[in-house]
């Protein structure tokens, strides 16, 4: 198939979530001191967030095959745009809390779409390799995020990132209006009856379910980080400002890791071998982070190989998911999606309850290694 949209625009898009969450991470403290609530109260937005997420992956990608790609991104960018307009005017928790959820199901269109035109506009021969491209923008997306916010926090405070957050859907909006073109021409009809049976297949199919284990350990892995970091750093006195700029350390690991995918993925080295090889390395890993969380902020140094080894793992394991199902690619994905943001978020609400760094990376890194071990020798 031709290929029409500009993958420049493409890799944004698919960034755009990431940075989204990891911009707010910085401000966790804030909005704990702004509304008076308890560390899990806070921690709780992120963990509901994934799950809005997963139900808006189900949603925009159904819409995918029903209304067409294009039109799925723009509306998905305009729910987005209403979810963080009404986080920055909200007088409470509860109305922060629920401004959220509908920002995070509105922000999922830029994964589940794009990965969509992805998959619509390239072949089995050169979907790696684009997404070891995309991978590479991934990797810098939550560094911009974190920077981002913390120089916001320090500025402008929790509002300030919010506003931010609305002009930025504001602009991908008019971007996407102006420069996608749509990949799906024949109208499909899609109803509850299809949709279950695809479901179904897909509950079956063991190499979806080891597709979702893992992309549910990496996510909790780095957002593990996100989400109970900022504490840790709050306790041995460092600002927001501080924990912000650490990120630089986990871009390292990221780039470093994106980089070497690419390189890897262009020596026909086999995605399968890479997500095996990153998978253990996170293990070993997070075994030192739960040794070195108690003695500052040294477990810095040990997350730089997680986010190397998720960099590596999450491009090879999204670009090989759906090789089956190419006849219902935007359904199939929406599944997808739901199932592992599901466990996503179910892992973040345990993250949340645990508030132990290191003991979480042990666990998530762990139902990882247990997930290819069990699928080992398994045909799928």
């Amino acid at each position: 198939m031709k290929k029409t949209n500009p993958i420049w625009l493409l890799t944004l898009l698919v960034m755009l979530p990431q940075f989204v969450e990891t911009i707010y991470s910085p401000v966790l403290p804030m909005v704990q001191q702004q509304f008076g609530v308890k560390e899990e109260a806070v921690t709780l937005t992120i963990s509901l967030y994934f799950i809005a997420f997963a139900l808006g992956v189900a949603f925009w990608g159904v819409q995918c095959d029903r209304i067409g790609r294009k039109r799925s991104l723009e509306y998905g960018l305009i729910t987005y745009g209403i979810g963080t307009l009404a986080a920055v005017f909200a007088p409470n928790f509860m109305i922060l809390l629920g401004a959220r959820i509908i920002s995070a199901f509105g922000i999922s269109a830029g994964s589940i779409v794009t990965q969509t035109i992805l998959r619509d506009s390239y072949d089995k021969d050169n979907i790696s390799k684009v997404f070891s491209w995309i991978g590479m923008g991934l990797s810098i997306s939550p560094v911009v995020g974190m920077i981002t916010g913390s120089v916001l926090a320090s500025s402008v405070g929790h509002q300030g990132v919010f506003i931010t957050l609305c002009l930025l859907g504001i602009l991908f909006f008019t971007l996407s209006k102006q420069k996608i073109s749509e990949t799906h021409h024949s109208v499909k009809e899609i109803n509850a009856g299809i949709l279950i049976n695809l479901l179904k297949r897909m509950l079956h199919d063991k190499a979806i379910i080891r597709c979702c284990l893992l992309i549910m350990s990496f996510n909790v892995l780095l957002f593990s980080y996100y989400s109970l970091a900022p504490f840790i750093f709050k306790k041995y006195h460092y600002s927001s400002y501080v924990f912000g700029y650490s990120s630089v350390i986990l871009a390292c690991g990221t780039f470093a890791g994106a980089k070497l995918n690419r390189s890897l993925i262009l020596k026909n080295i086999q995605p399968k071998c890479l997500v095996k090889a990153s998978t253990f390395s996170a293990f070993v890993a997070s075994i030192f982070v739960w040794i070195l969380s108690s003695t500052g902020i040294y477990f810095l140094i040990p997350y730089f190989f997680i986010v190397m080894a998720f960099s590596i793992a999450i491009p090879n394991i999204l670009s090989t998911a759906l090789m089956n199902y190419k006849n219902e690619t935007g359904s199939a994905g929406a599944i997808l999606g739901l199932i592992y943001y599901v466990l996503i978020g179910s892992g973040l609400v345990s993250i949340g309850f645990i508030q132990n760094l290191g003991i979480s990376c042990i666990l998530f890194s762990g139902i990882g290694v247990c997930t290819l071990l069990f699928f080992e020798n398994k045909k799928h």
